[in-house]
């Protein structure tokens, strides 16, 4: 614990009046007025001693159940008190993890109470990000609260980070979300040249011969095939973009596109596996069906910032791309970089929040925009390609969105 911090203007005004009693009855010679004035004094000299005391053998630390928790979801931890030999004539706990205050006297009394008392809290966070949690505080004072003592533990503080919420994707064209899903290794991606072996994974009837490592069977470990990737890549890729003017409001449509941007690549990963590409990153990340990059991918999802100087999307290198790329911002930018419009390139999906929309379309976007997809208060549009556009106007099959 940290060196206790005393209070006690209180117990001094009590033990100033206690002597003004005594100057009193010794000018006055008014003897019924000493023995107050004793009391009054020592009672005002006491109180802060015996609170210093209990407060030295006093700590309070909390214990979180987990390091990581989803935006509004409940996170519980737990505060362990423990007092001194003397007990806690009084006691309360300020958590700044709850901003709550809680009374812990009865349980810690000097007379009948236990050596050690813990209280559980539960609380939620709205935002996602890195929560620096401080020690909670202990305030220990007298029955009178003549005095009070703040005891603050000597612990760093805790870590807590806040992952972006995710939902499941509302695809608003029918067929739209199969049609943008690629499986691992079936029939969308093995017509392409696959000529990059991506590991291996158990044998699915139907597999070329040619696939199945051999080594393996030799070994016993049963029929094993290589998972190939194609060239060019027809996985989706995932393009997070956080550049946003100044006003603050900017900062909740940040949120909402880093949950759109978690939501989609949790969507694809489990459908075949798909690419995230973060700002500042210069290759993407690859997320797989066994989401074994998920966990730390996702950490840094929820530690984006964006503003007037985050750094663009770094999409140099994936201008030849054939599978769809989806760019997630918290606003449609001013300019359409080169690599997502063009002949020779997948679909492109723009993804923004609703509240970013004018007139139900990305703000300064012309040309063929067809509605695609909502997840997280944002909404997805597929950009530039006339072919669709028309096929959806006449496709008399629709989902709700």
């Amino acid at each position: 614990m940290q060196p206790p911090r005393l209070s006690a203007r209180r117990a001094g005004a009590v033990a100033i009046w206690g002597v003004v009693l005594i100057l009193v009855s010794f000018v006055f010679d008014a003897a019924p007025l000493f023995v107050p004035g004793i009391a009054f004094t020592a009672l005002g000299a006491l109180a802060p001693a015996w609170v210093w005391v209990s407060a030295r053998g006093a700590s309070a630390r909390r214990i979180l159940e987990a390091e990581r928790v989803i935006e509004a979801e409940p996170l519980a931890a737990t505060i362990e008190v423990r007092r001194g030999r003397l007990g806690l004539p009084g006691a309360e706990i300020y958590d700044p993890f709850t901003t709550s205050k809680l009374e812990v006297a009865g349980p810690l009394s000097p007379l009948q109470g236990d050596r050690r008392a813990s209280v559980r809290v539960v609380t939620h966070f709205a935002r996602r990000g890195l929560h620096t949690l401080e020690p909670p505080s202990l305030f220990v004072r007298d029955p009178l609260e003549l005095a009070q003592v703040q005891a603050t533990s000597a612990a760093a503080a805790q870590k807590l980070l806040v992952l972006p919420r995710t939902e499941p994707v509302r695809w608003t064209v029918a067929d739209r979300g199969r049609r943008f899903k690629l499986p691992e290794g079936g029939a969308s991606s093995d017509a392409l040249a696959a000529v990059d072996v991506d590991g291996l994974r158990p044998y699915r009837p139907g597999t070329p011969a040619s696939r199945i490592h051999w080594p393996a069977v030799a070994r016993g470990a049963g029929l094993i095939e290589r998972r190939l990737q194609a060239d060019g890549d027809t996985r989706p890729l995932i393009v997070v973009d956080a550049r946003y003017s100044a006003p603050a409001a900017s900062i909740e449509l940040l949120d909402a596109a880093v949950r759109a941007a978690a939501s989609l690549a949790l969507e694809f990963a489990r459908s075949g596996g798909c690419g995230l590409l973060l700002p500042g990153d210069q290759r993407a990340t690859t997320i797989d069906r066994e989401l074994v990059t998920w966990p730390p991918a996702y950490a840094r999802l929820a530690l984006v910032e964006g503003g007037p100087r985050a750094p663009a999307p770094a999409l140099a290198r994936y201008g030849a791309r054939i599978g769809p790329m989806f760019y997630v911002a918290p606003k449609a930018p001013d300019r359409l970089p080169a690599t997502m419009i063009g002949p020779g390139r997948g679909p492109t999906v723009l993804v923004v929040p609703v509240p970013a929309l004018v007139g139900g379309r990305p703000e300064g976007m012309r040309g063929p925009m067809l509605p695609t997809l909502e997840v997280c208060g944002c909404r997805g549009f597929l950009l530039g390609v006339r072919r669709e556009f028309d096929r959806a106007r006449s496709s008399p099959s629709t989902e709700a969105a």
